[in-house]
């Protein structure tokens, strides 16, 4: 029997999936992650594999990983990183982003202060934090990375090959499958000394190369277990929901509400943070609100939040109409960084308060899928819903009343077992 590993890495940790050809779980492990750096995730991948059984290591015939978006490195060609990484949610790119609109064409998906090229940008002008290294890269090259890029390189040998999913931030066309002539007469303007390679970037899930013999004998693994390209977290969350077909979406309810919407159309507009990814044929369009689950505990313990629920009709609809935020600031569905707070009136019955606040958080969902749609994204036909705000029934009634579709709490929402998806797929072609 062939199974097929997913690998995950976090924000606060990594994990791994096998699936067999079935698509049902075989094996599945953790590892905690206290902080972001490159030793540490290659220690948390090595215990990964050493964590599965040994009968499993040996019957794995391809492996994905999927990282933190925007979560990038230089490094030179053995794999060694010159400086330390930036993470996915650092946004010190604001510094350069008048040069980065300057490059980069209007409304471009790589115009933000934590995208991979506004990385790339402050790594350009701050060459004095890896002098070390420089002697180094002069004759064998930089190398720009993404850190599932990273570790996959850790597996298959292969230095500077990405997909399309995390090199979408650094400009990278997924359209048209190239990186666009304004970011390669750029590159040279802004690098003085030495241009790194920009990876390889080919479709997710592609083979790249077999696992190496020395990663093969250390950990058990078949000679022909191919090690493929992988993904960013958020999608292969998606791909772990089940949603295939155009119209159908994901919500993911955490901290923050992100949606995600399988689009025959592809939509981009950086003003409202609204970008799409390729996925195949088709176009997963989405954006993320300020709102969120974060707002709920700012209010009300975990306790509190399910009996409170339990006293809701999700029928009838709260008069109250509130835009929960932590602070002043928001971009999708509507644009305006200094939209404050409305969490006013606070009547005195905390069951009327959730209420209020579920209802204003449900309008704000089925608002954001109004706008991917008014911008041309597929009509939505069915939502599937992840993260922690899934587990309440009364919010997701709430929820399918405000977006008149079918609302379902998927099997599988760990993006690890989307990345094992993702590394079955290439099986079947």
């Amino acid at each position: 029997m062939t199974l097929y590993l997913g690998i995950d890495f976090g924000t606060s940790g990594a994990r791994a999936v096998a699936i067999d050809d079935h698509a049902g779980i075989q094996a599945q492990v953790d590892f905690p992650l206290d902080r972001q750096t490159p030793e540490l995730w290659q220690e948390g991948l090595f215990a990964l594999l050493d964590q599965l059984p040994l009968s499993v290591r040996q019957s794995i015939g391809a492996i994905a990983i999927d990282g933190t978006s925007s979560t990038v490195l230089l490094c030179d060609r053995s794999g060694a990183p010159v400086v330390e990484p930036i993470l996915y949610n650092d946004a010190r790119g604001i510094t350069v982003m008048e040069t980065l609109r300057e490059i980069a064409p209007p409304n471009h998906p790589a115009i933000g202060a934590t995208s991979s090229l506004a990385k790339l940008l402050w790594y350009a002008r701050h060459p004095k934090l890896y002098p070390d290294a420089l002697h180094r890269v002069a004759t064998t090259g930089l190398f720009f990375l993404h850190q599932a890029d990273w570790l996959g390189f850790q597996l298959h040998g292969q230095i500077g090959i990405s997909d399309y999913h995390n090199a979408l931030k650094l400009g990278y066309d997924p359209e048209h499958l190239f990186y666009p002539e304004w970011l390669r007469l750029a590159l040279p303007q802004l690098f003085t000394k030495f241009i790194p390679y920009l990876p390889h970037v080919v479709k997710p899930g592609t083979p790249i190369a077999p696992i190496t013999a020395e990663m093969g004998d250390r950990f058990g693994l078949p000679a022909d277990c191919v090690i493929c390209a992988g993904t960013t977290d958020s999608i292969a969350a998606f791909l772990a929901s089940g949603a295939r077909e155009p119209g159908e979406a994901v919500t993911s309810l955490g901290s923050t509400v992100v949606l995600k919407l399988l689009s025959r159309d592809r939509v981009d507009d950086a003003r409202y943070g609204i970008y799409s990814h390729r996925l195949g044929n088709l176009w997963l369009t989405g954006g993320a609100s300020n709102t969120g689950g974060a707002v709920l505990r700012q209010f009300f313990s975990d306790r509190q939040l399910a009996e409170f629920s339990e006293s809701i009709d999700p029928t009838l609809e709260s008069p109250l109409k509130y835009y929960p935020l932590l602070k002043p600031g928001e971009r999708f569905p509507l644009n305006n960084p200094e939209l404050p707070p409305r969490l006013e009136p606070r009547p005195n019955s905390d069951v009327e308060f959730l209420h209020g606040l579920l209802e204003s958080i449900a309008r704000i969902e089925a608002r954001g899928y109004e706008v991917l749609q008014e911008f041309g994204a597929t009509g939505l036909k069915r939502v599937y819903t992840a993260g922690g705000g899934s587990k309440n029934p009364t919010w997701t009634a709430i929820r399918q009343r405000r977006l008149n579709v079918p609302v379902i709490t998927p099997t599988h929402t760990e993006a690890a077992y989307g990345a094992a998806l993702l590394a079955r797929m290439q099986d079947r072609g």
